[in-house]
């Protein structure tokens, strides 16, 4: 048998499942992403409202609040600058003003800030200036070492001053403590004015930064739930297209078959009626023995539409699933046979007797040791054989039909070959329909098993119809 083998590219007619997508966001951050999705895109919405630097307009509230408070503290504090440095009070309260409204820039440059209140510490004043630039820089995005060493800075110019200013005090008298308690006052007064607004500032950092991480991981996750939508109508879709594919080739394969031995059957009839009755009492019998198979089958595959109704209750779709679960079950029935699990290639004699009985000349042949085979592959082998044979009752009618069966070792081939069709009167040719479907539907089945289906016409002017399936058992 001249069949192909390893070579010929396989066929696959049917449309590749979509992909699931897969989620990378974390079930919390998917749970707030669920309660407030809209509210994500309302934050971005809202952002960038404020003047100049500032993101929102009560941030440029706060901070020229705040810079004028320190203002005024500085100006205060510049009266005693003044005096102790020996500068005219005027001096001293402007230089306190510029110095303190220099906390106006703390979003804007929180390093220059800082630097300020550094160089104003030995003139004890900007507390609030010193405190809030700290507070801001340890907050802002800028690296770790530029934040520590600016605040070692801080920690050292308050040390320093603190110890100079305690000293002091000691030295006239204000303070009655001893030398050796001098260190731990400017020590804890440096700490006291510095670690608290780093250590806060670090932390709102990072809670900023948190938050926004998981709004925009809960964006993320949101596209990806929309993606998953799609794509899961995408995967819907795709399978109510193969249940519908599925019940159109087990209805074909279920039904054509016989219903075109019916045609041919009837069209035997009209032609033998007057001049061989015996004959055409036969033919008549045949007819309706293959109508009502035909029936029966097609009962079995319908009345899946009327399994659990309940009448108080309104009906309910039939999954497609449950149709094509049936027409496979009434494709895979044996007629002969009601407990028969589905059609077998020991069948094959009784397929091309019915054939035979039409009036078509068929010859079987069977190469190899025939043994046992998976059902399915049973199966699609006798309904390869059945729906090749239909084609020929179809378009070529009195042709002669060669049916060939080989057992492989690690497979089974078939291939139905028919010769040209002679030419026919009116009163013998049957005129069948066709619809196209049936190569089509051999072509999947095959594909399904991993096999290979050839078909087309043969230089003598017939048609050939070939097919390899894996031998699994």
């Amino acid at each position: 048998m001249p069949y192909r083998r390893a070579s010929m590219r396989r066929y696959s007619s049917a449309p590749r499942m979509p992909s699931p997508v897969k989620l990378t966001g974390k079930p919390a951050v998917a749970a707030r992403t669920l309660g407030g999705m809209t509210t994500t895109g309302e934050a971005h919405s809202t952002a960038g409202t404020g003047p100049w630097w500032w993101v929102r307009r009560r941030s440029a509230v706060l901070d020229v609040g705040l810079a004028a408070v320190s203002a005024v503290e500085c100006a205060v504090e510049g009266l005693r600058f003044a005096d102790s440095a020996g500068l005219p009070v005027p001096v001293g309260m402007i230089f306190g003003l510029i110095a303190g409204s220099v906390l106006v820039l703390r979003r804007r440059w929180p390093v220059a800030v800082v630097l300020v209140s550094v160089a104003i510490t030995p003139a004890q004043m900007g507390f609030l200036l010193g405190v809030m630039g700290l507070y801001t820089l340890a907050a802002s995005e800028l690296p770790r070492r530029i934040i520590g060493a600016l605040a070692g800075m801080s920690l050292a110019g308050t040390m320093i001053v603190g110890f100079v200013r305690t000293h002091q005090d000691v030295v006239r008298g204000d303070l009655t403590i001893g030398d050796w308690f001098v260190p731990f006052v400017a020590i804890t007064m440096a700490l006291g004015v510095t670690a608290p607004p780093v250590l806060l500032g670090l932390y709102v950092g990072a809670r900023r930064r948190l938050m926004e991480s998981l709004r925009e991981r809960a964006d993320s996750l949101e596209r990806e739930l929309q993606l998953l939508a799609e794509r899961a109508e995408e995967r819907a879709e795709w399978a109510r297209s193969e249940e519908r594919r599925r019940i159109a080739r087990e209805m074909h394969d279920v039904v054509a078959h016989r219903v075109s031995l019916m045609v041919v059957h009837a069209a035997a009839l009209q032609a033998v009626a007057r001049k061989d009755p015996e004959k055409a009492v036969k033919n008549a019998a045949l007819v309706g023995d293959m109508g009502r198979q035909a029936l029966t089958e097609l009962r079995e595959m319908l009345g899946v539409l009327r399994v659990g109704e309940v009448p108080v209750r309104a009906a309910e779709p039939v999954p497609l699933a449950g149709v094509g679960a049936a027409a496979a079950a009434a494709a895979s029935r044996v007629v002969a046979d009601d407990g028969a699990e589905g059609p077998c290639l020991a069948e094959l004699d009784a397929l091309v007797g019915q054939s035979r009985e039409a009036g078509m000349v068929v010859e079987l042949l069977v190469e190899g040791e025939s043994r046992a085979y998976a059902r399915e592959v049973e199966q699609t082998a006798y309904r390869v054989v059945q729906e090749a044979l239909t084609n020929v009752h179809k378009h070529a009618a009195g042709a002669k039909a060669r049916v060939r069966l080989a057992h492989r070792a690690a497979e089974i081939a078939m291939q139905v070959e028919n010769e040209p069709p002679p030419a026919l009167d009116s009163a013998s040719d049957a005129r069948l329909p066709s619809g196209g479907n049936g190569l089509v539907g051999m072509k999947e089945r095959v594909a399904a098993l991993g096999g290979v289906f050839v078909s087309g016409p043969t230089d003598a002017g017939g048609f050939r119809v070939s097919a390899v399936l894996p031998a699994v058992r």
